[in-house]
């Protein structure tokens, strides 16, 4: 099998394996009990908390432990928003946001009166750091923009958004999670950055919101006084400790990875326009993660194309959500202004440190074949 799915998710590091094991069976104490078990508990979550802090040039009470990246979206942008409602009920987001994001905008709207602005993008996926301006008014509290789409890789100007929320006092939150432990990242530039550890080779069901000092933040759940009151709920202290350290590693690959995984990237992107020269890249190729390539191919079907790859032994994804049995377009391509038929023919191949020149060959030796088969299939 070859894995090309990385934005979706990666395997756990055998490292943080190795760390998480002991939290799996000897020390299995709850970490909010006062005997020496749960003290063992306890003390595994607080080293976590400084190790990651670390990481991130923050402190370790700004950091808060979820249960993974979509819990930690909605905290920030819902919990943010309702923090800040007695100064103004308007946030400002972005069309091609994940849903973690934009359905939590979309409830604040529905259900609790907050109006939401929808920034679009230009062709390559990216905001204008003007339009962000533009959108601004006294009642605006919050700017939610992610740092890297996790269908195409683009990236977006973090730092002038940045620049443009702190002078105008308005509350910055990034979705990082398929940026962190691929490209640098500044918690300076932001109120408020979200995490998911299995993204960056750590374990499911666990995550983290870093929250600037002094900020209010509204917990979603109510049931106990974990993580300074800010998210109740027994921590996950194998699943922390797992990814403090798969974030070390990563962080410590990262340099090296970068222009590894680019040159995997690009020779593929090199096969496939061999193959089908129709074929078209999407995202900026500028402004992009290393790791992520996304490409649709005119005339093929999107769905019999994700079929015939994982025949040929090649994991990849689509990037659209599939409801009731049909495949629907990708609404962050529609938003780059991709038609929908091309948008419903797009695959998106995404890297990680166990890809191998000899995979990335070997893909592109089995895609004329693929092609051909759908090509005779569509005649």
């Amino acid at each position: 099998m070859i894995y090309l799915d990385y934005n979706a998710t990666t395997p756990l590091a055998p490292e943080a394996l190795a760390e998480m094991r002991p939290y799996l069976e000897r020390h299995f104490g709850n970490p909010s009990s006062i005997h020496a078990a749960g003290r063992e508990a306890r003390a595994a979550i607080d080293d976590a908390r400084d190790r990651l802090a670390r990481l991130l040039g923050a402190k370790p009470h700004e950091i808060i432990f979820t249960g993974g990246g979509t819990e930690a979206d909605n905290l920030a942008v819902i919990g943010l928003a309702r923090a800040q409602a007695s100064r103004g009920r308007h946030v400002i987001s972005c069309t091609t946001e994940h849903h973690a994001v934009l359905h939590a905008c979309e409830h604040l709207q529905k259900k609790e009166g907050f109006r939401i602005t929808w920034l679009p993008v230009d062709a390559g996926g990216r905001v204008r750091p003007q339009d962000v301006a533009d959108a601004i008014t006294p009642e605006t509290t919050l700017v939610s923009i992610m740092t890297a789409n996790n269908e195409t890789g683009t990236t977006q100007p973090i730092r002038e958004i940045s620049a443009i929320c702190r002078e105008r006092g308005v509350l910055l939150h990034s979705d990082a999670i398929q940026s962190f432990g691929k490209e640098p990242l500044d918690t300076r530039e932001f109120d408020a950055l979200s995490l998911a550890a299995h993204k960056f080779y750590g374990p499911k069901g666990a995550g983290a919101l870093y929250l600037r000092t002094g900020l209010s933040i509204e917990r979603l759940q109510h049931g106990g006084s974990h993580e300074n009151e800010r998210r109740p709920g027994t921590e996950n202290t194998a699943a922390i400790v797992g990814m403090t350290r798969a974030a070390e590693l990563a962080l410590a690959t990262m340099e090296s990875e970068r222009p590894r995984q680019a040159a995997l990237r690009d020779q593929l992107w090199d096969g496939i326009r061999e193959a089908l020269p129709t074929a078209v890249r999407n995202g900026d190729p500028e402004h992009c993660l290393a790791n992520t390539l996304n490409v649709s191919f005119p005339g093929l079907d999107g769905e019999g194309l994700l079929i015939n790859l994982d025949l040929a032994g090649i994991c990849a994804s689509s990037g659209s959500a599939c409801m009731v049995g049909s495949i629907m377009p990708s609404h962050v391509l529609l938003a780059m202004g991709v038609a929908p038929e091309l948008a419903r023919s797009t695959v998106r191949f995404s890297l990680g440190k166990e890809n191998t020149t000899n995979e990335i060959t070997t893909t592109i030796a089995r895609l004329p074949a693929i092609f051909s088969r759908l090509q005779t299939a569509t005649a």
